[in-house]
């Protein structure tokens, strides 16, 4: 048996910023030398970002990826740190004619060895996934390598995110090349009970290569996706070796004893496999050293706590505001505080994501807000520290309601839209980052108002069903030091107080009962029949769908927000506005 001791760089890239990713590679590398790394990995498209989407269709992009990649190969060298391989994900492109139904300039997912100043071996996903947020058929072709590179006496082969989620493939022929360590670069992202998942996945596909596996992913929020980390180590048995911390940027070391190579390996060769799924795998074989390594004492392998599900979604959503405003250049947020629980969460996320500090919250209580509204949302600026100031909006819909004649629900809208223009003008007045405070369930059931509270840049709970958001405030309060939220926020009964007396359930049914039929309905794209056979009373099946159906045009226009469930109001569900299919109600 060979000792290595490998380094995986759980790292937070960002899109586009191909110099800041690559200063980040050459700070990490020294890093991991310094802990005494024999090899580092970082995640999937760590140098471009990822996901780059229509980025990646750009010459421009490419070239730069391809040119940087070359260039910081040279680099590590010119540092001392030439002779520690790294393995990084990057945009390249395939050596293919044009064709219709090809992605412009044929890009590629890929991977690639760097070791002693040059790029010594490359890989590409040959598995595009095409489900849930992935478009991958858009934007590149299918690799058909599989590298295998010996290192101190280890056979190390390169197989990227996908290709470990499907059949057949790259990772199918590993133990038929022989293996001693499948590493695996990752841009895997978070929902909820995925860790489980994973680690299921990684242990299987252990047990079919043969050999132990190395799996790194990046944590850090872009856009609508979170990245949770949670790099993972298996031996060949599937056993569980290491376990890295989730949503937290982490250099991992681990030290394996894996088998020598068997095969005498001199100049670099290419064999091809069957992959199992009607297509030729190639493998790559290239020697970087033969010799094992001096045997030396080994570190002690960490498999880091693992966070509850309600901790794991809470985590998620902090990520994401905190990615999302410090990616973008905001120096602060604000949003309205009512005193409701979905403000009062949305507020508390914010401030553990950036600081209270740059948390700016106007209260604007109209004709109808409850003495509890107001104190309820000071207490909870009290605990916290948050920015608070008062804009009473009263006169502000009486000078309106003096030009233009509103009743109902038209009347109740024009208090949430001046809300929202309130907050977008001192937005703009001093740069702050508007968050909406709408949860899923509303936005499912079109309980928004246009303009008004959906008015915003970016939205923490928009994928947070409203029964989960109660739970996430208990949690955050069972939490060490003071409640942030005040329990008559948690405890007291919904209302948008738009008119007299309002509560949410005037016109929804109790949330729990409302979340179950959605979980159905949105997530898993059960129809009528399908949701009554699961138990969903009738009458409520076709009201509901007919609100989801009817509020489309609405959450077409809300702003981006964290995903954390299977399937979120984003890029998970797209369902045309102009749409005339109804479910037979």
């Amino acid at each position: 048996m060979a000792q290595l001791r490998i380094a995986l760089a759980q790292t937070n890239p960002v899109v586009g910023n191909i110099a800041g990713n690559a200063e980040t590679l050459v700070e990490w590398t020294r890093r991991a030398a310094g802990r005494g790394a024999h090899l580092v990995v970082f995640p999937e498209m760590f140098l471009t970002g990822y996901p780059a989407e229509d980025l990646v269709l750009r010459s421009s992009f490419a070239e730069a990826s391809i040119a940087t990649l070359s260039e910081v190969a040279a680099r590590l060298a010119d540092e001392g740190l030439g002779d520690l391989p790294v393995v990084v994900g990057y945009l390249d492109r395939a050596d293919l004619a044009p064709r219709v139904g090809q992605p412009k300039g044929a890009p590629l997912d890929a991977a690639a060895v760097l070791h002693r100043g040059r790029v010594v071996a490359k890989s590409a996903k040959h598995h595009l996934p095409n489900y849930g947020v992935f478009d991958e058929y858009r934007y590149f072709v299918r690799g058909d390598r599989l590298p295998i590179f010996r290192l101190h006496g280890v056979d190390v082969a390169v197989a990227l995110c996908e290709d470990l989620w499907q059949e057949g493939g790259p990772v199918s022929v590993v133990a038929e090349a022989g293996a001693g360590l499948l590493v695996v670069p990752n841009g895997s992202p978070y929902e909820t009970n995925k860790d489980d998942v994973r680690l299921e996945l990684c242990a299987r596909r252990a047990r079919e290569a043969g050999c132990a596996l190395a799996y790194v992913n990046m944590v850090g929020g872009q856009d609508e996706l979170v990245f949770d980390g949670d790099s993972l180590v298996v031996d060949a048995s599937g056993a569980l070796v290491a376990r890295a911390s989730q949503f937290r940027e982490e250099l991992f070391v681990t030290d394996l004893e894996l088998p020598e190579a068997a095969v005498e390996l001199g100049e670099p060769s290419h064999d091809s496999y069957d992959a199992h799924d009607g297509t030729v795998i190639t493998v790559e074989r290239v020697l970087l050293s033969a010799d094992p390594v001096e045997p030396y004492e080994p570190e002690p392998p960490v498999v880091a706590e693992r966070l509850d599900d309600l901790a794991e979604i809470y985590h998620a959503l902090v990520t994401g505001v905190r990615d999302y405003v410090r990616k973008n250049g905001f120096k602060s947020v604000i949003l309205g505080l009512s005193g409701g629980i979905d403000s009062a969460l949305t507020a508390t996320i914010a401030a553990d994501a950036i600081g209270p500090e740059r948390v700016h919250t106007v209260l604007m209580p109209s004709r109808y807000s409850s003495d509890h509204s107001i104190t309820d949302a000071e207490e909870l600026v009290r605990r916290q520290g948050v920015n608070a100031q008062v804009v009473p909006i009263a006169d502000i819909v009486s000078a309106f309601e003096k030009e233009i004649a509103l009743t109902g629900l038209a009347a109740e809208n024009l208090q949430a839209r001046v809300r929202g223009m309130l907050l977008m003008s001192l937005s703009n007045e001093h740069g702050h980052l508007v968050l909406t405070t709408g949860n899923k369930s509303e936005l499912a059931t079109g309980y928004s108002t246009l303009y008004g509270d959906s008015a915003g840049g970016y939205a923490p709970i928009k994928d947070v069903l409203k029964s989960v958001v109660w739970k996430l405030a208990e949690w955050r309060n069972a939490q060490p030091g003071v409640p942030p939220i005040p329990e008559n926020s948690i405890t007291k009964e919904p209302s948008a107080e738009l008119r007299p007396d309002q509560r949410d359930t005037d016109s929804l049914p109790q949330y729990e009962v409302l979340d179950s039929l959605l979980r159905d309905y949105v997530e898993r794209d059960m129809g009528r029949d399908e949701l009554i056979a699961a138990g969903h009373d009738p009458e409520l099946v076709t009201k509901v769908i007919r609100m989801v159906d009817l509020a489309e045009y609405k959450r077409r226009q809300y702003p981006p927000g964290p995903k954390i469930t299977p399937k979120n109001f984003g890029r998970d569900r797209r369902l045309p506005i102009t749409n005339r299919w109804r479910e037979r109600l």
